[in-house]
């Protein structure tokens, strides 16, 4: 399973209800900060995920109300002393922003609080555990470098009770060897497969963050069948020539994207103060009714789907 807390899901400036752009995505003991918008590390106290661990930050691209946070968070690392290293990853300009706000402002000629890495990142893989990998996808908005991100449980082989027990192969460490892909003997001298007592392979929970965007038609294989789809929604279809004009997408757009790529639930963020949220949710569902639109510290788990 992997999980997803909004911290922000406002467009451009906060509003009363809604802060900058700003979530946390976690896997088993795996954070990652996509985007850090002004004000992040006060909606990070307010949701209470606290601080440990959150060593991982992604950033979608490098415009301020996705990237301004950072100074106020490093800062507190520096006091805090929450962390011993802290990895930054996003497109070249967005990193160059990012190095000029924290040591041309934060920091000031100060040593970093800790070990500060910056991974100019390209398409692709850029993280990868046992069971998790992440990969980086480009998005067309405004300016170079702009990504969105991928997070996809590698599939895996169920274990059949039913079939071990058969087998002879009782619980213990026998079935965690199999569950490995190790062979295994049991004491009468039988030699059991993993083949013998592993299901066919199983997807796991996949959820695709895009945040802002100015076109779709290139990202519907990309996030095909996810489980959830996290995209913006800036503008409804009657302002499109705006939406144009700034690079942005409508409710409409972004429903339109989740339906011809088959996801399963989507959620709309970086809603402007301009909308009613039901006017941006009803033009959203006559096209994809499986969505929502999110609110800050809305919390979602993401499990796979069940075929």
């Amino acid at each position: 399973m992997i999980e997803l807390v909004f911290l922000g899901t406002s467009a451009s400036a906060p509003s009363i209800h809604r802060g900058l752009s700003a979530q946390v995505v976690l896997h088993k003991e795996h954070r990652f900060l996509v985007d850090c918008g002004e004000g992040t590390q006060r909606q990070i106290l307010h949701s209470g995920i606290g601080f440990r661990r959150l060593d991982r930050i992604l950033l979608t691209h490098g415009h301020l109300d996705h990237i301004l946070g950072l100074g106020g968070l490093v800062s507190t690392f520096a006091r805090w002393e929450a962390i011993d290293r802290l990895e930054i990853y996003g497109g070249r300009w967005a990193l160059e922003r990012v190095r000029d706000l924290i040591y041309g402002v934060t920091l000031r000629g100060a040593r970093p609080p800790m070990e500060l890495v910056f991974i100019e990142i390209e398409p692709g893989l850029i993280f990868e555990t046992d069971d998790l990998e992440v990969l980086a996808f480009p998005v067309q908005h405004r300016g170079p470098g702009c990504f969105g991100y991928l997070f996809r449980e590698k599939p895996h082989r169920p274990f059949l009770v039913d079939k071990a027990n058969a087998l002879g192969v009782g619980p213990g460490p026998e079935r965690r060897r199999l569950v490995a892909g190790e062979s295994v003997t049991l004491p009468d001298g039988r030699l059991i497969q993993p083949d013998q007592v592993l299901g066919p392979p199983r997807r796991g929970a996949a959820l695709a963050h895009v945040g802002d965007a100015a076109r779709v038609e290139n990202l519907v294989e990309v996030v095909r069948g996810v489980d959830l789809l996290v995209i913006e929604a800036t503008y409804l279809d009657r302002d499109a020539d705006l939406a144009r004009r700034f690079g942005h997408l409508t409710a409409h757009q972004a429903a339109t994207l989740a339906s011809e790529a088959g996801v399963r639930k989507l959620a709309l963020t970086h809603i402007s103060r301009r909308y009613q949220d039901r006017e941006v949710l009803e033009e959203a569902q006559a096209v994809f009714p499986e969505t929502t639109v999110a609110h800050d510290f809305d919390h979602f788990q993401v499990v796979r789907r069940r075929t």
